[in-house]
Parts: C-alpha cells; sequence; structure tokens
C-alpha cells in the first residue's frame, strides 16, 4: 500500500524538478506568456487517465461476470450428465440418486443464489447436500455390472459439478482490486474539480456542460459498481442454467421404466448405503 503512494508522489516530484530546472535552461522564445497551455495539458491528461481506468475496471468486471456464467453453464452440464446417468441404475438407486440431484439443484435455485447475494460465499446447507449426493453415489457396488458403469458416469459427472462449483465460490468472492477502485476515485475526483481547475465562468452553458459532466461520471461509476461482483449488487449472474436443466430432469425422467414422481428431500432424507 506504501507502494502505492510512494510511486506517485516521486514521480510528482520528478515532474516538479524537470519544469523548474527546465525552466532555466529553455530559449526565452520558448517560454509562452500565459498558463493556459499547461491547463489544457493537466485537462486532457485527467480526461485521458479517467477513461482509461474506467475502461480497464469495465473489462475486468465484463470478463469476471462472464467466466462465473460459464461456469453455472459447466456446473448445470455436468448435473443434468449425473442425473442421466443414474437413468441406467435399478429402480431404487435411480430414484435416490435422482431425487438427490434434484434436491441439490433446487437448493441452489432457491437458497444459495440469496447467500451468494448477502454474505459472498456459497451455502453450507447445499454444500452438505451435494457432498452427501457424491457420498450415495460412490456407496454404489462397483462390482456389479448393472451398477459400475452408470456409476462411474455419475462420479465422472459429478466431478464435474465439484469443479465448476469450487470455481463458482472464487467467482463469489471475487471483485475489482482495491487499488482500481483507488485509481477510479483519484480520477472521478479530478474530472469533478476540471470545471474549477480550468478557470471556468459560472454561467447557464458552463452550469449545464457541469450537470452533464456529472451524469455522464455517475453513470459510468455506477455501471462499474452494478458490474463488480457477478453475484451480488446491481447486476447478477441468472440461474437460466439450473432452471434450463430442472426442465431436463423433468424430460429424463418421463422416459425412465416404472418411473415414481421425485420429490426434492433434503440432507438428512438422503439415504446412505
Amino acid at each position: 500500500m506504501a507502494l502505492e503512494f510512494l510511486v506517485p508522489v516521486a514521480v510528482a516530484a520528478l515532474a516538479l524538478t524537470v519544469f523548474v530546472v527546465g525552466d532555466r535552461l529553455r530559449p526565452e522564445s520558448w517560454r509562452q506568456t500565459s498558463d493556459e497551455a499547461s491547463g489544457t495539458l493537466v485537462l486532457d491528461l485527467i480526461k485521458t487517465f479517467f477513461t482509461a481506468v474506467v475502461a480497464f475496471v469495465v473489462v475486468i468486471c465484463w470478463q469476471q461476470y462472464q467466466n462465473a456464467h460459464n461456469h453455472t453453464v459447466a456446473e448445470s452440464k455436468a448435473l443434468v450428465d449425473t442425473y442421466s446417468a443414474a437413468q441406467q441404475l435399478p429402480g431404487s438407486d435411480r430414484q435416490i440418486i435422482q431425487e438427490s440431484v434434484r434436491a441439490y439443484t433446487e437448493q441452489v435455485v432457491s437458497g444459495e443464489w440469496a447467500v451468494m447475494d448477502a454474505e459472498r460465499r456459497l451455502s453450507p446447507l447445499t454444500q452438505d447436500t451435494f457432498d452427501t449426493l457424491r457420498a450415495t453415489v460412490a456407496a454404489l457396488p462397483s462390482d456389479d455390472a448393472a451398477i459400475g458403469d452408470p456409476r462411474a458416469e455419475a462420479l465422472a459427472a459429478l466431478d464435474g459439478v465439484a469443479q465448476a462449483r469450487h470455481d463458482r465460490a472464487v467467482d463469489a468472492g471475487r471483485g475489482v482490486p482495491g487499488f482500481l477502485y483507488m485509481a477510479l476515485c483519484f480520477g472521478t475526483a479530478l474530472l469533478l474539480f476540471s470545471p474549477v481547475l480550468s478557470g471556468l465562468r459560472v454561467t447557464k452553458r458552463s452550469v449545464a456542460m457541469t450537470a452533464l459532466l456529472g451524469v455522464v461520471v455517475g453513470a459510468a461509476v455506477l455501471a462499474i459498481h452494478n458490474l463488480d461482483r457477478p453475484f451480488s449488487g446491481g447486476n447478477l449472474v441468472p440461474r437460466d442454467a439450473y432452471e434450463y436443466a430442472q426442465t431436463r430432469f423433468e424430460q429424463i425422467g418421463e422416459h425412465a421404466p416404472n418411473s415414481v414422481p421425485a420429490t426434492a428431500i433434503g440432507i438428512g432424507d438422503v439415504p446412505h448405503r
């Protein structure tokens, strides 16, 4: 943190040294009679700095948002694969695994999204449901020919769910680095003070233009705030991937032999073999 303050101060001191020493060494014909040129230079630098910081932060936020959405898609696909693999199991095992997959998906959609929004972390209750589901599949006998292959497929799919869930946990706590927020606040303050630094007189036109400047700056800051943290704030990653997975569960279940309507169950309702 000290380095972040030390470097700008050192560069400012260097710039002042170069300016003062250079003023003594440059020819008299290079000197200007007013300081308007320096004011224009500073204002251009302020606008360039603010624009660059905003663009950089927006790119980071959008990339984080896209990564988070891709991880939800990967997790939902793995859940559908797990449900489809369980379709090949005998009746009782099929019902237990598929009901557990439904229960986990429902908890992600209905409960975990609110936890990520409020606390920027995953829900321990949903994690317990997933761990129980994984343990139930792992407990299936692997030496039975009718169970071994579907069990292996389901475990492989659950590995994909676990990886995507881990990525989603990282996404839930990720945001714009603090030093970029500091740079954004500094650039915003300089930009808002630019009318004063430029020596504008208070007229109807200057007041209107200053108000418009404030609207533009405020909209840019608000957009960054909404894009920051993909699972909390004003622009949440949608749950459409999981909702589509729930639709696929229904479609797969319609083709199950001797299918029994599945209902969501709690953690304690998932039996261990």
